[in-house]
């Protein structure tokens, strides 16, 4: 069974780390969703609008020890530079049922994009639809891209894992006793050879956790002919945002307008205020 491995107690108790902090109320702005699976666990989304319908969407899958609560810090930075941003999370993780597997993230993962369709169908949301993922959720965005490309835009990788033998043998994780080959693992780097689509991918020049060689190795691997590498100078696996400043959204939002046509969805966006302070 694929993820079998993976999904094994000890292996689980490395991978899944649910933040102990109690789910939060959204920030003005902000909505919170909770979406069934096919199993009938409900998972939390939440979802941050820039100011206009036409504005491109982040999907956004967070590390092991991330929650929607703490993406609120950084929510801002992204409506900020124009893009609505939603954040997907796991079973077991702050307002979200269940318990978390591998095989769960992976299989949720397109329960989760056919909700975000069609609230995004519901509510006006027509601009262009973007994938990302931090550390773990580099798999949740990668395995997702990969099965469903023909709704995205492009691929946004941030502190993100390569082959997983190498980040167990790092993080001296022993392998399971009867023995662990790279095709029981995540699969990033053979699924993201799949991908075509722009692939960006920012990694912490100091990342202790994932080391920038396990990173480099996902970029060489990428199917993508449009592709980019940046290697954060000073920044560790959690600190790629505090360390770039503001560079970091203007990099993301750089990226984003050159895969978009910035200036489409920025004309809709004046001409939508246009014909409100017209009325």
């Amino acid at each position: 069974m694929p993820y079998e491995k993976l999904d094994r107690p000890e292996s689980l108790s490395w991978i899944f780390k649910p933040a102990a902090t109690a789910p939060t109320a959204p920030p003005a702005g902000a909505h919170d969703l909770f979406w069934p699976m096919a199993d009938g666990v409900r998972l939390a989304c939440r979802i941050y609008e820039a100011e206009t319908p036409a504005a491109p969407m982040i999907l956004h899958f967070h590390g092991r020890s991330d929650s929607i609560a703490a993406c609120d810090l950084i929510a801002a930075g992204y409506t900020g530079a124009g893009l609505s941003f939603a954040v997907a999370s796991y079973r077991g993780y702050g307002a979200s049922d269940g318990t978390p597997t591998v095989s769960a993230m992976f299989a949720d993962g397109e329960r989760i994009l056919d909700h975000l369709l069609a609230w995004r169908r519901e509510h006006g949301h027509g601009g262009p639809l973007l994938v990302m993922g931090r550390s773990l959720g580099s798999a949740a965005a990668i395995d997702l891209c990969l099965k469903r490309q023909r709704d995205f835009k492009c691929l946004i990788i941030i502190s993100g894992i390569g082959d997983t033998l190498p980040l167990m043998a790092h993080t001296g994780i022993a392998p399971p006793k009867d023995g662990m080959s790279e095709a029981d693992g995540f699969g990033n780097c053979e699924k993201i050879a799949g991908i075509s689509l722009p692939t960006l991918i920012l990694h912490g020049s100091r990342d202790e956790t994932v080391p920038p060689s396990l990173a480099e190795k996902l970029q060489a691997a990428s199917g993508a002919r449009n592709k980019r590498f940046l290697l954060v100078p000073g920044a560790e696996h959690k600190t790629v945002i505090a360390q770039a400043g503001p560079l970091y959204f203007q990099t993301i939002k750089g990226f984003v307008d050159d895969i978009t046509g910035a200036s489409d969805w920025r004309s809709r966006r004046r001409a939508q205020k246009n014909r409100g302070q017209g009325q």
